[in-house]
């Protein structure tokens, strides 16, 4: 949020007053987790006092379990040998209570299952989202496409910060020459006192000088984990929420996107599958059959609407895998080569691959050369 006042581009997004999460199983039935102004973690104790997608005796382990989850330290390095999975079990949490309450937050901010991400990641995201702070877990969104609150102000503060951006410029080599550096690019090169590698971790080892990091083969070791994001436009509004969360059902989370896209007939619909790996190796076909059947599960509005388009979108690589033993792997912003710092939510920023880390990682990166140099520094940025 920080970022987006900087960029002036905050308007363009809309935070709930509260949390408030419609939890929707099939046949329409909504049990909505919402925060009061309780001190945390009581905010949430009402919310999962009713939360009937769990039996009482659910929802009474919860509790105690999230107070457990709240004492733990994530940075201890015996957390990353476990996935949260484990951790849960051990807690007395039953299957429904995992897929019905703590997936819901730890899926789509993890990108992996209970059952296979990382204790010390998953320890992060529910204390700072929601244990810690009562109103650090409230949830917020573009009412604009992202190209308008991103991208765009983006390019425009680093312009007035006299930035020569480049776009479609595909970075081949980094060497260090001297005291400064040298980018290689396709067409030309570009020279430069410091530089910041920001691009995916699997395509930064061929970029790095020989004794970058002490060992590059752990960004391979990184691994990736892929989102599927389905894009639904019917001829008739389906549904009066602007978001929920699916319980029992295909469906992870969808968000009326109609406003933010500008369809003016209809609602839009986007629908978002983390650790989408099933997903995946489904064709088009079969993920429309299965998840507009789902759709009309939660939403029985959308039995009888038409579907005026069906697009898919796939990520491969939309996150490094927050598997146990991740932490280990993640290169810090500083290299062992003075004026050359690494970016990205790959990094090791003690976060999970969220906009939130990616945003922590610039900044420590940027921080790193400042540090180094010690002087202005001459701006070039690079779109590979």
């Amino acid at each position: 949020l920080a970022l987006l006042e900087r960029l002036g581009s905050r308007a363009l997004t809309r935070m709930q007053p509260r949390l408030a999460i419609p939890a929707i199983a099939p046949g329409g039935r909504v049990a909505w987790l919402r925060r009061t102004g309780l001190p945390a973690p009581l905010h949430l104790a009402g919310a999962l006092a009713r939360y009937g997608h769990l039996s009482p005796a659910e929802r009474f382990r919860a509790a105690v379990t999230a107070l457990a989850l709240a004492r733990l330290d994530p940075d201890d390095p015996r957390l990353d040998a476990l996935t949260f999975g484990e951790w849960l079990a051990r807690r007395g949490q039953s299957p429904r209570a995992l897929a019905g309450l703590w997936e819901l937050i730890g899926r789509p901010t993890l990108n992996l299952p209970a059952s296979e991400a990382s204790l010390a990641l998953a320890v992060r995201v529910f204390q700072i989202g929601l244990l810690s702070d009562a109103a650090a877990g409230d949830i917020g969104w573009a009412t604009a496409p992202l190209s308008e609150v991103h991208d765009a102000p983006a390019r425009r503060a680093l312009a007035d910060a006299g930035v020569d951006v480049r776009l479609r410029w595909r970075a081949t080599q980094v060497t260090q020459e001297g005291d400064g550096w040298t980018v290689e690019g396709e067409a030309d090169r570009v020279v430069a006192d410091a530089v910041i590698l920001a691009v995916p971790h699997e395509r930064l080892a061929p970029l790095l000088p020989a004794d970058a990091l002490d060992a590059p083969e752990r960004l391979t070791a990184l691994g990736r984990s892929p989102i599927v994001n389905l894009h639904v436009v019917f001829d008739r509004p389906v549904t009066e929420l602007e978001l929920a969360a699916g319980v029992g059902s295909p469906i992870q989370w969808v968000f009326d996107r109609t406003r933010a896209a500008g369809v003016r007939s209809g609602q839009y619909l986007a629908v978002s599958l983390s650790a989408a790996d099933r997903e995946m190796s489904l064709s088009n076909d079969e993920l429309r059959s299965r998840h507009l059947a789902a759709l009309a599960e939660l939403f029985p509005a959308a039995s009888g609407a038409k579907v005026a388009r069906f697009l898919v979108s796939r990520e491969h690589a939309a996150t490094f895998r927050a598997g146990p033993g991740v932490a280990a792997q993640r290169p810090g912003a500083r290299t062992r080569l003075p004026g050359l710092a690494l970016a990205g939510a790959f990094t090791d920023t003690g976060w999970p691959a969220t906009m939130e880390g990616a945003v922590r990682s610039g900044q420590a990166a940027a921080e790193e050369v400042r540090d180094t140099l010690r002087r202005p520094l001459p701006a070039v940025a690079v779109a590979t």
